[in-house]
């Protein structure tokens, strides 16, 4: 009898919900998982645009203890459209912006969630307990996101995101592979150790011999004139007033080391725009920072990241420095890693195992996924593995950074890979 009522009720509220606005739908999810919700500024393409304030346990496994309150940002087009479920990987906060719209959502027509990472943003739990922050917990905060807001959207879901953003929709998919109908992720890695030396290998080949020699030729100057360029290294540090524990030299030597990842990353460098050794020493590191940047292995821009080293420390895995070519010029004895951005009197080991899980996962039984790479972008090198799954499908855009999306394609591959996301929401 008990189970009666509640299928009743459960009918009844669902009855309700189908025949109400937007805000009255809301009004009553909230009150229903009680979380809070307001309206924000919407162009033209959205009807109507919220900001969701979701309560979320720290870790899942326990959902009476601690929680926090993850944003989830959703703009309305019409209740039976595709929904296109973006799992940032960071900071959600330009999800705010009247004027936001995801590909995907112009080219399915179709609503839009945006949800906050945990421990980024306005998404981070007080006190901060470090070891909750895990893919096992992220994927359950977008589960528990998708179950409530499967009770407003009726069509076709689709998970997506952009680099980090990517590796958090191949977790959600990995862990909860029904909450969505497919999955597009836009040059993510999937990384196998803390120093992946696969990124190694990718930069020894790109571009051609040239390319790669001007390349080599400006970081061999940096580094073996240190003298020459510090001072302005640090003049343009103290104009930001950006500080470095690690100290000066060694910041700088990283910076100079993350030069060619940078440099082949974003693409937008010409390689003849690379300074001639002879100009001026703010010359060189002028443009030094423009491609690499100063700032994010600063005091201030590891602290804006650091949850992202966590993870990148404890799971997800990243990349390092091969030093070998300047052993005679460096003062590292051995390849730097990024264990010095973990949060400070925090204990750190690697767990190999969630990243083979999910490697496995994409190889031997995910359906319905599709990845977007660039060919010169060093992520490319810890690109998924499809090999032994003719159900996931990759994609590499000729010349493409990590600027590459379905819309910027060449004409061919962007029809090519829109038809396969028709194809996979039949």
């Amino acid at each position: 009898m008990k189970r009666i009522a509640l299928l009743v009720f459960g009918l009844l509220f669902l009855t309700q919900i189908y025949t109400q606005s937007l805000d009255e739908r809301l009004k009553a999810l909230s009150e229903r998982y009680d979380f809070k919700y307001k309206s924000l500024k919407v162009d033209t393409f959205f009807t109507e645009k919220y900001l969701l304030e979701i309560k979320q346990p720290v870790n899942q496994k326990k959902p009476d203890g601690e929680t926090f309150t993850q944003r989830v940002f959703l703009s309305h087009l019409d209740f039976s459209a595709p929904v296109i479920f973006i799992t940032e990987g960071y900071a959600a906060g330009y999800a705010k912006n009247s004027r936001y719209i995801n590909e995907l959502s112009l080219i399915l027509n179709a609503n839009q969630i945006c949800v906050e990472h945990r421990y980024f943003g306005e998404s981070i739990p007080k006190p901060i307990n470090w070891e909750d922050l895990t893919i096992s917990n992220a994927a359950t905060d977008h589960h528990k996101v998708v179950e409530i807001l499967k009770k407003l959207y009726s069509g076709k879901w689709v998970n997506t995101g952009i680099s980090k953003g990517g590796q958090t929709a191949m977790y959600h998919r990995y862990f909860y592979p029904d909450d969505v109908d497919l999955t597009v992720g836009y040059v993510c890695p999937l990384n196998f150790s803390v120093e992946d030396k696969r990124i190694y290998r990718f930069l020894d080949q790109l571009g051609d011999s040239i390319s790669r020699k001007r390349i080599f030729d400006y970081q061999y100057e940096m580094l073996s004139n240190k003298a020459a360029y510090l001072p302005s290294f640090k003049e343009v540090a103290d104009k930001r007033k950006l500080t470095f524990k690690m100290g000066l030299m060694e910041a700088y030597e990283l910076t100079v080391l993350e030069y060619p990842f940078a440099f082949w990353q974003w693409g937008t460098t010409p390689v003849d725009s690379i300074p001639l050794l002879f100009q001026s020493a703010t010359s060189l590191v002028n443009h030094l920072d423009r491609v690499a940047g100063i700032d994010w292995i600063s005091d201030q821009g590891i602290k804006r990241l650091q949850a992202f080293f966590y993870q990148a420390m404890t799971e997800i895995g990243f990349y390092g420095y091969d030093i070998s070519p300047f052993s005679d010029v460096i003062s590292f004895s051995e390849n730097p890693v990024f264990d010095f951005a973990v949060p400070e009197n925090v204990t750190i080991v690697y767990k190999k195992e969630p990243m083979q899980n999910v490697d496995h996962f994409i190889r031997h039984k995910a359906q319905n996924m599709i990845f977007i790479y660039g060919e010169t972008d060093p992520w490319s090198a810890t690109s998924v593995d499809i090999t032994y799954n003719t159900s996931v499908y990759k994609f590499v855009k000729k010349g493409g950074s990590h600027l590459s999306r379905i819309l910027n394609l060449p004409t061919n591959q962007k029809e090519e890979v829109i038809r396969q996301i028709n194809d996979c929401l039949q």
